[in-house]
């Protein structure tokens, strides 16, 4: 528990920032204009219940940095909810985009709310009343929403209906995720995970390494996870350890199969929050461990795609001798302070804001399409997915061997500097 209070995260997406900014030697006025957000905002919004009753759930938005282009960034919806969380994701999208040469900013959207507690006509009060309070800083040429936790496509097409009906005109660009009969694109689904293993294919590459000769071990089969473990033993890898969470005990897992667990089987005992079936795990051969045997597995590649803080100075040196690669699947999965140890070990860390730019990169594919009316197949998607993160990854990757700094490092420093000279530039600094 003491961790969870002590643990701030925008102060840590501060420290980071910090970090950088003193190595590129930042002068002080950008500085202090890039650690905080341009703007926020804060709100209540009243729900008619079902039951006849008004609840008030508290909301937030911040729009972090809009230099580069129209700010972009997830809306989630979380018991927990915290401005500061939204600030960090916001800061961080704010580099995805830079990282990643997107012709946008970061933002962010959330609301205190545990939508398993409320109805479906709940929900759309709910999305609606969201859209009322936010559509006059929001739009396709300003701010760009999309889904993030315990959204999705439905919450996304609630969400535009209310905003062209507030304005009057159709606006498909006004957010992404939406489902693909209706303005979506193909391929969405697919892209963060297999952004993640586009990374890796090029670092593998880089290292000599075949990726048929290679294991993985995965923390988290949800979304981002299963379509990692889908296109990395397309390319023939192995991955022989997934763990993944019990959403009613809470409860940890990790299923481990030496000879290489079978993605298709695997998929089809998993619901679609991630969780896999125990017993049936067992029938197709998996050894069941406990949630946090991910990070110990004799593995080539460390793929950790659940939640923030999972590599920590308490678990680290659990970290076999054979890793050689760490790519960021979730969003800051690991303690910055690990990073010297990690290092050390000639661990090649891809970090969150490039490993895990394919959903971004594929919603700003989804804004483009929307605001053409005109929308591409799968394959032409992924293949621009593909191309797009590939030299991505090689902007980093050269900066960090020219320069002689570390993968996380080098990503800050080219995202930084490009949103930094975005701003000097426009005269904001």
């Amino acid at each position: 528990m003491g961790m969870e209070e002590t643990y701030n995260i925008f102060e840590s997406a501060q420290k980071q920032f910090d970090r950088i900014a003193d190595q590129i030697n930042l002068e002080p006025a950008m500085r202090d204009f890039l650690r905080l957000p341009r703007r926020e905002f804060h709100f209540s919004l009243p729900v008619y219940l079902d039951s006849g009753e008004t609840r008030i759930f508290r909301g937030y938005k911040v729009q972090y940095n809009d230099a580069l282009g129209p700010t972009k960034g997830g809306i989630r919806f979380h018991p927990q909810e915290t401005v500061d969380t939204i600030r960090a994701l916001s800061m961080w999208m704010t580099w995805k985009c830079a990282v990643t040469r997107l012709p946008l900013g970061g933002s962010s959207s959330g609301v205190a709310v545990d939508t398993h507690n409320l109805t479906l006509k709940e929900q759309e009060r709910l999305c609606r009343a969201f859209v009322r309070m936010t559509a006059q800083n929001s739009g396709p040429e300003w701010d760009v929403m999309g889904p993030d936790i315990m959204t999705g496509p439905q919450h996304m097409l609630w969400m535009l209906d209310e905003y062209e009906a507030i304005q009057g005109v159709k606006s498909p660009g006004y957010i992404t995720g939406k489902p693909v009969g209706l303005s979506g694109s193909k391929g969405r689904k697919e892209a963060p995970g297999f952004g993640v293993m586009i990374t890796v294919r090029e670092a593998l590459k880089e290292l000599g390494m075949d990726i048929s000769k290679t294991t993985a071990s995965v923390q988290g089969f949800g979304t981002v996870g299963r379509h990692a473990v889908e296109l990395y033993t397309r390319m023939g890898g192995r991955v022989i350890c997934v763990a993944c969470l019990n959403h009613i005990d809470h409860t940890a897992y990790a299923f481990r199969k030496k000879e290489g667990i079978e993605f298709d089987k695997l998929a089809a005992i998993t619901d679609p929050f991630g969780e896999i079936d125990k017993s049936k795990a067992q029938e197709l051969g998996c050894e069941v461990l406990p949630g946090d045997a991910w990070i110990e597995q004799d593995v080539d590649i460390l793929v950790p795609a659940a939640m923030e803080n999972q590599i920590r100075p308490d678990n680290v040196e659990k970290i076999s001798r054979r890793v050689k690669i760490l790519a960021e699947a979730a969003n800051g999965p690991t303690d910055l302070s690990v990073d010297p140890k990690l290092n050390e070990r000639e661990i090649r860390i891809i970090p969150d804001i490039l490993a895990n730019a394919g959903g971004v990169v594929c919603s700003y594919f989804e804004q483009v399409q929307s605001n053409m009316n005109y929308y591409w197949s799968k394959d032409e998607v992924l293949g621009k997915l593909d191309s797009h993160l590939t030299s991505a990854y090689y902007d980093v990757s050269s900066f960090a061997r020219k320069n002689a700094v570390p993968m996380r490092d080098a990503a800050y420093m080219v995202a930084i500097d490009r949103v930094a000279r975005a701003c000097q530039e426009r005269g904001w600094v």
